[in-house]
């Protein structure tokens, strides 16, 4: 799928907000010279496909005034990473958010909020185009279904990203086509949720399943994906209930009837080669592309930024190496059991690239992000920019759901024998990729001194998630839904401050609990739309 964006199609829709807003005169009724309205470029099924390929492009945006991947809350925030980069100096405010020094006026924050919002825009235009079409010889009524599925899961998924990181955002279900609309209250993280479950169960009746489409279309929403998502969103919601009923359903409807399997080679997952593999259930769609973003911003090349953002720093890797940014931290190394090769699937390490540990370290870490930098055993293939890459981004993985169906089984209270099946099939293909199968990773609850009782299938489930999607951008989502961030983050008696080094504990502030679990607002945000800031900031 060419996830392209077309700018034709959204400077005609503005154009068309504009032409809506003219006066009276005749003459101001004149339409503008080589402009296009929206019934004139509606006129055909390929156009609903295209405006529907647009909903997909601001997944993949990284740089506008900075560099803004989703890892640099998801990881960077957490207990698995350090900022990284040349010094403490380099990227001041992805060192904000890092150390919990975050202020209104982060530049991360503000693209990051504005990209999920400009995705948002555009699901509304396609939500009602691509309604009010009737289907013909061009897109069947199947297909427009489809395609309405899509932007209702992506618009979902976009309110997701948003509500996660700032908690209620104004609600905006329509397309607004007059400037005194332009101003939205801010709604309350509840009524967030329960648009993006409404979204997602529109989605889950419209969307096919993956088996559906055709090769070039993989990478598309699924049935599957938004049957995942919304297990993953209960959970957030604490509906433990209803978490359980749609993660079951993705695991008997979808996993066991073959939609999704795990790959049998774990580090699979993380090549091109597997992109959109039998274990992708969503993930973001890269290409290579010579185009630059600098100076420009949003949505000018097609490749990503992390594969050179998160290389190895030095120079001795001559053209191979990056900028050392999001460095997995001690603590996150020290929490992979003994054979489990997912660490060295997640974590690269000096000697693996024939470097010094001074060649890589930064506060103390000498630990590089081996699952975004294409790295092929310590050594890193050339890519077609100096700055970008094809690598997908990969958001949701059929383990992801798996770990998110124990975690549902076990905390509904639905089905105890549930939750053990799902992690051991987590922990089977991981011991069935380690040098002794025959003895490392044990069957829950046969290590890390767990008992067999719920407090430690607990731990043992959150363990999992650790270790299996570790520097794929979820910890600090989980730490701070589970409500146990503050005992995690805490630099003096949280079990993260605790194992890094002096020199990454000095640059630390402390976890406040009430504040720090949500990011603050932009300023410039709130400048153009009156909102009530968030606690503390």
């Amino acid at each position: 799928m060419d996830f392209n964006l077309n700018k034709n199609i959204f400077k005609a829709g503005i154009l068309a907000v504009g032409l809506s807003l003219s006066g009276c005169n005749d003459w101001l009724a004149e339409p503008t010279p080589g402009s296009t309205k929206l019934d004139d470029f509606f006129v055909s099924g390929a156009a609903c496909v295209q405006v529907v390929n647009g909903c997909y492009a601001p997944l993949a945006w990284e740089y506008n005034k900075s560099y803004f991947s989703e890892w640099f809350i998801g990881d960077i925030a957490s207990d698995d990473a350090l900022k990284g980069g040349q010094n403490v100096a380099d990227g001041a405010d992805a060192y904000d958010i890092d150390n919990f020094k975050t202020n209104a006026n982060n530049n991360i924050i503000l693209d990051y909020y504005r990209a999920k919002y400009q995705g948002i825009i555009r699901c509304n235009l396609a939500l009602k185009q691509v309604a009010a079409y009737t289907p013909d010889e061009t897109l069947s009524e199947s297909e427009r279904d489809r395609l309405l599925g899509e932007a209702y899961f992506l618009r979902a998924f976009y309110y997701f990203q948003l509500v996660r990181v700032f908690g209620g955002v104004p609600l905006v279900h329509d397309v607004l086509d007059s400037s005194d609309r332009w101003q939205q209250p801010r709604a309350t993280a509840e009524k967030v949720y329960e648009s993006i479950v409404g979204d997602l169960v529109k989605a889950e009746k419209m969307l096919w399943a993956k088996s559906a489409y055709p090769e070039e279309d993989l990478g598309r929403a699924t049935r599957g994906a938004a049957r995942a998502m919304l297990c993953k969103v209960f959970l957030y919601m604490k509906d433990y209930d209803n978490a359980y009923t749609w993660g079951k359903l993705f695991v008997d409807e979808e996993y066991k009837a073959g939609e999704y399997s795990l790959c049998p080679v774990y580090t699979d997952n993380f090549t091109l080669a597997g992109e959109n593999g039998p274990e992708s259930v969503f993930e973001i769609q890269y290409a290579a592309d010579p185009t630059s973003d600098y100076g420009e911003g949003f949505g000018f090349t097609r490749g990503t930024f992390s594969i050179i953002l998160t290389r190895p720093r030095m120079d001795s890797l001559g053209s191979q190496a990056g900028w050392g940014w999001n460095h997995p931290t001690h603590n996150l190394y020290a929490e992979f059991e003994e054979g489990d090769t997912r660490r060295e699937a997640a974590i690269g390490t000096p000697d693996e690239a024939g470097l010094t540990q001074a060649d890589v370290n930064y506060l103390g870490s000498p630990y590089y992000n081996n699952k975004t930098s294409m790295s092929e055993g310590g050594t890193f293939p050339p890519i077609d920019h100096h700055s970008r890459g094809p690598l997908n981004y990969r958001l949701l993985r059929a383990s992801d759901a798996l770990l998110l169906y124990a975690e549902a089984a076990l905390e509904s209270g639905k089905d105890i024998n549930a939750a053990k099946w799902a992690l051991e099939e987590v922990r089977a293909r991981a011991r069935a990729n380690s040098a002794d199968p025959a003895n490392a990773l044990p069957e829950f609850p046969a290590y890390r001194g767990y008992a067999d009782n719920t407090t430690s299938l607990r731990d043992a489930i959150r363990h999992e998630r650790r270790v299996e999607l570790a520097m794929e951008g979820h910890r600090w989502f989980d730490i701070v839904r589970w409500g146990i961030a503050a005992d995690v983050m805490n630099k003096d008696n949280g079990s993260y401050g605790s194992h890094e080094t002096d020199e990454a504990r000095a640059e630390m502030a402390n976890f406040v609990a009430g504040k720090h679990e949500l990011f603050p607002l932009p300023a410039e945000e709130i400048a153009l739309n009156p909102m009530d800031q968030n606690p503390g900031y």
